[in-house]
């Protein structure tokens, strides 16, 4: 494979609209580092391998159906779910102002970013055969843990931790302001597609640069693809991905910063990802810490080929993704039916790697061809995210994709009732794998069930609020409320059932787990409902 040309001082002064030392250089790139290199690598149209598949369907809410968010998508669920994903596109007068856009964050707020080597997503060797076959300079590799509790054993995970980013996942790249990462962005697409006359300067919403031809989507994603599949070139990109909000700040106004009537309308809204996971309806609403990435949004900031690849969300939850502004995202959708056999094509065809990681799915770092997904009978379909518009996506559906271009997304999750099923089978597959969970529950689960019957009270005496109404759907005979609590007793009752007859059983402290958060110390199973304390010591379960 053809190294990328390293630029000299002089040719990177020149080229690359950052120069040679850049203001907000990262200590772990040293000179010759991606940022400050000449861009070598160039389009091949002739070699294009989009991938011909079905587009996940779009929906147009009325401004009536747009006002509540989880009555909408529970109205959607029948005709989407089956396809994974699906796409929202918002009354056109739905336009909230974006704080990201300001001024001094803009120039002057920095976000750090990770390096992406494209053509080793699907293409890459284990590295066990790849340090025996093969002297090449390995990086030092960062944030590929899915793991947001922390763990009980620091120092044990830390080392598991760097254990498996040693085999699979992406070095950390420079810290970028978004101008930069912009000008950056911009300059890389320029170079790769051979775009002439671009504005490098330009800002976000400038009307007054000139229009230029660009590559279409499909282009694009054709390139992507070639590079993905059958690569001739080391492709390297930047992605600010995983940025908490709490650092550099939500692309949607908050309740705090109100400052005007319609400022008002999109802090309260329900799409509005910061009150999203926590909306009425929503069983995440009875977790009490934020837990980032899940409860409170994440940001992405992406440039042309960036790539989030094939995962399904913590413990299976739904997802809503909003592209604030910039180049579309391209987006591939398997429906959580279809989830073990995506897998069981991967491991079909990537076996080197599954053996050196048999939960490579976990680690969020490879990406996998549709056209060979679909050669293998899973359905996956496809969407197309452009600026202002949502993507959804459902329990246990895998998802992947890739950036046009310059541009920046915002996501967090949620969990309707009909979600804990889902749920409850997430954290089964995550004891089976020993892997950490990212919440309670069980915890929900009781939550959910406690605000049932409040509701149900109520609507005995007379109380048919909307929102009780909405419960007394859920808590009936056949109700999704009602079938999970009725599959976790009869579980609970399973595993009761296998114990040794001998032991005693009492009940649980209500403060079992209120201050510390208890897990099998075995599989890391969530002990909030119930557990077997170890006679020898008072910590271990």
């Amino acid at each position: 494979m053809e190294q990328l040309k390293l630029a000299t001082n002089s040719d990177a002064k020149e080229d690359n609209p950052l120069g040679n030392k850049p203001k907000n250089s990262n200590a772990l790139e040293s000179s010759d580092s991606l940022r400050n290199r000449k861009i070598s690598a160039r389009w091949d149209p002739v070699g294009a391998c989009r991938p011909i598949i079905e587009e996940a369907p779009v929906f147009y809410p009325t401004i009536e159906e747009f006002e509540d968010t989880l009555s909408y998508i529970a109205k959607i669920r029948p005709l989407a779910e089956h396809h994974g994903i699906c796409r929202i596109v918002p009354p056109a007068c739905w336009a909230p102002p974006c704080p990201l856009k300001e001024k001094d964050l803009w120039e002057n707020a920095e976000f750090p970013t990770r390096i992406q080597q494209i053509d080793l997503l699907q293409n890459r060797e284990p590295m066990k055969k790849k340090c025996r076959g093969r002297k090449r300079k390995r990086r030092r590799l960062s944030r590929t843990g899915t793991c947001r509790r922390k763990p009980a054993n620091a120092a044990s995970h830390a080392k598991n931790a760097s254990d498996s980013e040693e085999k699979f996942g992406f070095q950390s790249g420079s810290d970028f302001t978004l101008k930069d990462f912009q000008q950056y962005a911009d300059y890389f697409k320029e170079c790769y597609f051979g775009l002439k006359d671009a504005d490098r300067d330009r800002t976000v919403g400038d009307s007054n640069h000139q229009k230029r031809w660009e590559p279409s989507e499909e282009e694009i994603e054709g390139e992507y693809w070639r590079i993905v599949e059958q690569p001739s070139d080391e492709v390297e990109v930047y992605y600010g991905a995983d940025l908490e909000t709490g650092a550099l700040g939500s692309g949607f106004p908050k309740a705090s910063s109100i400052t005007t009537s319609d400022s008002a309308q999109y802090a309260l809204s329900g799409w509005n990802l910061n009150n999203f996971a926590r909306l009425p309806g929503s069983v995440l609403s009875y977790e009490g810490s934020d837990i980032s990435g899940v409860l409170v949004p994440w940001l992405y900031v992406g440039m042309c080929f960036s790539s989030f690849c094939w995962h399904v969300e913590d413990h299976h939850l739904y997802s809503l993704n909003y592209l604030h502004w910039g180049d579309p995202k391209v987006w591939y959708g398997v429906p959580g039916s279809h989830a073990p056999a995506l897998e069981n094509a991967m491991r079909k065809h990537l076996p080197d790697l599954f053996e050196e990681q048999p939960h490579l799915l976990n680690e969020l770092v490879t990406q996998f061809s549709p056209s060979i997904l679909k050669s293998e009978g899973v359905p996956v379909y496809r969407t197309v995210q452009h600026s202002g518009e949502f993507v959804i996506t459902f329990p246990r559906a895998y998802h992947s994709g890739f950036n046009c271009g310059f541009n920046c997304a915002e996501a967090v999750n949620v969990a309707p009732i009909d979600w804990l099923m889902h749920g409850q089978n997430a954290v089964e597959i995550y004891s089976s794998q020993c892997r950490k969970t990212s919440l309670s529950h069980d915890k929900l689960l009781f939550g959910s069930a406690l605000e049932g019957v409040r509701a149900s009270t109520e609507i005995a005496l007379g109380k048919e609020s909307p929102k009780n109404l909405k419960w007394r759907s859920v808590c009936g005979k056949d109700g999704d409320l009602t079938k999970a609590i009725k599959a976790r007793i009869k579980m609970e009752d399973e595993r009761l059932d296998c114990l040794p007859t001998h032991l005693k059983l009492l009940k649980m402290n209500s403060d079992f787990d209120l201050y510390t958060e208890r897990e099998c110390f075995s599989c890391f199973y969530d002990l909030h409902l119930s557990a077997v304390e170890k006679i020898c010591s008072a910590t271990i379960y």
